[in-house]
């Protein structure tokens, strides 16, 4: 096994020594060891692909479609694309032109933050939120700026942003908007849309849209920030989690032709085209009728299962603001017990063997909540609320 000669160790891009590994997968890993562990830490749908869309994806194997495709997507995918922005969200993109098809949202946001920043740039975060914009702003020369908006129900006010814009002035290069929010489930409806939308438009902020849980809304309609923002909007969106195709690794972006041609180039450079194969099926999820309905019966599905754990946390004395869309439930522990929530998570895991994510893991306002995703049979939540019904009585008879 060979080592590393360690003049080398010096040899990396300085900004590495600014990042620490994913909380989310070092908490999930740290929990993996422990015996019968229930875990529901990972933002991962317990649902298979759709026949339709695995038939679509043998079939472009069994036509030897094996050759690079075009680097932005094949056509009919980008098509598909604008299709189905066009039907959900009322819009218009051109599918030559505007769209970029990705190797998972998680591709698309690297692609975006790397294109847009310069050292010392400034992003605008408000959290909780994905971690994942942290690492990557950082790597980027740029500095994440926290929006801490936990003191309004986790939702982004128009006197929230205007107070982070004085506050840090033109090195402003973006902002990233996630709704419905990874680890919330909150999202915005379409007035805070339009005020939001008001106050970016009087800067040159480019909106860094992430709308991944778009078709997972369970009160109203979806309302994209494109909608309102077009010409500062990039706009991120997949499969993902929509059609439960996390492995086939295909996301979206979107946005005017000049900035999507400048995303192309290190997308292109990143990594050449995504596959084929995982195209295909994508289009057939997009593009159909029957992909349409595939995500409804999901939906349906991840309501009950969000109605289920929301009640039996609320009635054990969490505070939880109801989760609108996406598949997590973002509590406040309980006042009686510890609001370290590392503690609390590993204390959980390892007395009833149940396991969330602690809070602090998405950034600022974090503190004193976890996350857990409820992308599970509803046997499997029955089990794992069973189990911190047992810990939370057990705790309070000490």
């Amino acid at each position: 096994m060979p080592h590393a000669k360690p003049a080398l160790l010096s040899s990396f891009n300085q900004r590495l020594d600014l990042v620490q590994p994913s909380a989310i997968r070092a908490f999930d890993n740290e929990v993996s060891a422990i015996p019968n562990i229930l875990k529901l830490t990972l933002g991962e749908p317990d649902f298979n692909v759709p026949e339709h869309i695995k038939q679509a994806a043998v079939k472009s194997i069994t036509d030897n479609d094996s050759h690079y495709a075009a680097s932005n997507g094949t056509l009919a995918v980008r098509e598909a694309a604008a299709g189905f922005l066009a039907d959900r969200y009322g819009l218009t993109y051109d599918a030559a032109s505007e769209i970029i098809v990705t190797v998972g949202a998680t591709e698309g946001i690297y692609t975006v933050v790397t294109s847009l920043l310069n050292p010392g740039d400034k992003v605008l975060l408000p959290t909780p939120i994905f971690p994942l914009y942290i690492p990557v702003t950082l790597v980027g020369g740029g500095e994440p700026v926290f929006i801490d908006t936990s003191a309004n129900d986790f939702v982004l006010s128009p006197d929230m942003l205007r107070a982070a814009i004085a506050a840090h002035g033109d090195k402003i290069k973006a902002i990233v908007l996630n709704f419905p929010s990874n680890p919330t489930g909150v999202t915005y409806n379409e007035a805070e849309v339009q005020a939001l939308a008001e106050v970016l438009r009087e800067t040159d902020i480019v909106v860094i849209s992430d709308e991944i849980y778009s078709e997972l809304t369970y009160d109203a309609s979806h309302v994209s920030m494109a909608k309102y923002l077009p010409e500062q909007t990039i706009l991120l969106n997949g499969v993902s989690k929509s059609h439960a195709m996390t492995g086939y690794r295909i996301g979206l972006l979107a946005g005017p032709a000049e900035l999507v041609a400048k995303l192309g180039l290190i997308h292109q450079f990143t990594i050449t085209t995504p596959t084929n194969s995982a195209m295909a099926a994508a289009a057939e999820a997009l593009g159909t009728a029957a992909g349409k309905a595939d995500t409804l019966a999901m939906k349906s599905e991840y309501q009950a299962r969000r109605d289920f754990v929301y009640q039996t946390m609320t009635a054990l004395g969490f505070e939880v603001p109801k989760p609108a869309g996406a598949f997590y439930i973002f509590a406040k522990i309980p006042a009686d017990f510890t609001q370290d929530d590392v503690a609390f998570a590993r204390d959980l895991a390892e007395k009833n063997q149940v396991a969330f994510v602690p809070g602090s893991a998405f950034g600022p306002g974090g503190e004193g909540y976890v996350r857990l995703s409820y992308a599970a049979s509803m046997a499997t939540l029955q089990e794992a609320m069973s189990r911190l019904t047992a810990y939370i009585l057990a705790g309070r008879d000490d």
